[in-house]
This record gives structure tokens, sequence and C-alpha cells, in this order.
């Protein structure tokens, strides 16, 4: 079995949160709006840190769009590439990220894949507060932009 899988995501609408810290109001506006939601088969949020502007770098949070969907203060819905990524599972903020970079990176080399430097990474969290209590832990999705090697 392979520890990274290939994920072809469609382009969509995302509605984006604004960027910040957590414990920041856009942040934590965004995540009570997304905790509200309701719970489908699939996570549906993902997260990226957003270094666009040198002068407040922070995160921020996607979720897909649904028509008619309220939006939370400060969002906005925007157009999202989509794109293929590589996706390897780990325990939040306990994984050693370095060491999954270098197996994503073998992994990537072996299948004629590279890194995608026009996309950010993207990372959720897959595990119900049910499966958290069970685990003791969070199991977070890290996702890689990748493309063909050309």
């Amino acid at each position: 079995m392979q520890p990274i899988r290939i994920y072809d995501m469609p382009p969509c609408r995302m509605v984006a949160s604004s960027v910040g810290m957590f414990g920041e109001p856009a942040l934590d506006v965004f995540n009570a709006w997304m905790e509200a939601q309701p719970r489908s088969l699939f996570p549906r949020d993902f997260l990226t840190w957003d270094d666009s502007d040198p002068a407040h770098p922070g995160f921020r949070w996607y979720f897909m769009h649904a028509d008619g969907m309220a939006l939370p203060e400060g969002a906005e819905v925007v157009e999202f590439p989509g794109g293929m990524y590589a996706v390897a599972t780990g325990i939040d903020q306990q994984t050693d990220k370095k060491a999954m970079d270098v197996e994503v990176a073998v992994f990537l080399e072996d299948s004629g894949l590279m890194i995608d430097p026009d996309r950010r990474e993207l990372g959720n969290i897959i595990t119900s507060a049910a499966v958290q209590a069970v685990l003791g832990y969070e199991q977070m999705d890290y996702y890689y932009p990748v493309r063909p090697v050309k």
C-alpha cells in the first residue's frame, strides 16, 4: 500500500476567509461558521499559509461553496483552480513534516510528478470529534500541489 495518494481536485468555487492567525477574528469567525455547516462524507475545508501580502502573512481557510450559502463576515467567494495534489496523512501538530516532505519528494520522483510552485500547499483535519476522542489526536491530510514533469 502506498502511504501517499494523488487527488485530482476539480476547479470549484470556495468561500475564502480573510488572512489571519489562530485566535484572531478572521479565523475564529470563519471557524465558527464552518462548524455550523452540515457535515458531509468528506471534509470540505482546506487551510493554507498565505504570504501574498508580506505585511500581513497568515492562514487562509477555504470551504467548498454551495449555491445559496450565507457567508461569514469578512469572507468572499473565489474561483479555486483545483489541480493534482499528492496527499499524505499525519498527526496534526505532531508529524515530522520534514520527513514527510522527503517521503513525498521520493514518491513524486518515482511517479513522474513534481511540486507545482504556482499553487499553495493545503491541509485539513479529517477526524471528527468522536474519532479524536477515541484516538486522542487529530489526523490531518497534507496536500502538496503537483504536476507532471515536462
